[in-house]
């Protein structure tokens, strides 16, 4: 009997300990206007975007900063407009493609610096490296829920061992990443942003 009543307060401080699926906002995001694109600055220019990728932003609480940001993009997808550039980067010089399908991120900590921006430090992965970066994050505080998310991050390609370059282009280290994703809160109560 004492074992009962054991599992079954244990039962209800889980209960009360995790909230409801309607307690808090959900987002779904979609292709739909959205792209993730790079540059970087270089002799002739090196622009790009990828074509396939998905992402995800998820709510413990109404509270904004306790969203988690994924996103997960397929490296062989790069497009830079150039035959020749991507088969560059999809190389084991740059992307590893082969060994590495994936590009990710992985928010840990979220930051409101004003009323609809952001400091999200994450876990960056790239041809197998993963360290950590910090991207800037823009959420327009908005009463009937998120319509669209932005986002940079700026990255040293040799912290992912791509020291190499591209024949008769000159690379610079730094790449800049710019992200826009058309997003809406399908359900759940709003986002509590600070003032």
């Amino acid at each position: 009997m004492r074992i009962i009543a054991l599992l079954l307060l244990a039962s209800a401080s889980l209960s009360a300990a995790t909230p409801a699926p309607d307690a808090v906002p959900v987002v779904h995001v979609t292709h739909h206007e959205s792209f993730i694109k790079f540059s970087v600055k270089a002799s002739v220019a090196l622009v790009g975007k990828f074509d396939k990728w998905k992402s995800t932003l998820t709510f413990s609480s109404p509270d904004v900063t306790t969203g988690v940001l994924d996103i997960e993009i397929e490296a062989d997808s790069v497009d830079t407009g150039s035959g020749m550039k991507n088969g560059k980067l999809k190389s084991e010089k740059f992307f590893d493609v082969k060994n590495n399908p994936t590009i990710t991120f992985h928010s840990t900590k979220i930051v409101q610096t004003s009323p609809s921006t952001f400091e999200v430090d994450g876990d960056f992965t790239i041809r197998g490296v993963s360290n950590p970066e910090k991207l800037t994050l823009t959420l327009p505080a908005n009463p009937k829920g998120v319509e669209h998310i932005e986002g940079k991050m700026v990255f040293d390609r040799k912290d992912y061992g791509m020291n190499s370059g591209i024949p008769f282009i000159k690379i610079a280290d730094h790449v800049e990443v710019i992200f826009y994703l058309s997003a809406k809160q399908v359900s759940g109560p709003p986002l509590v942003f600070q003032h």
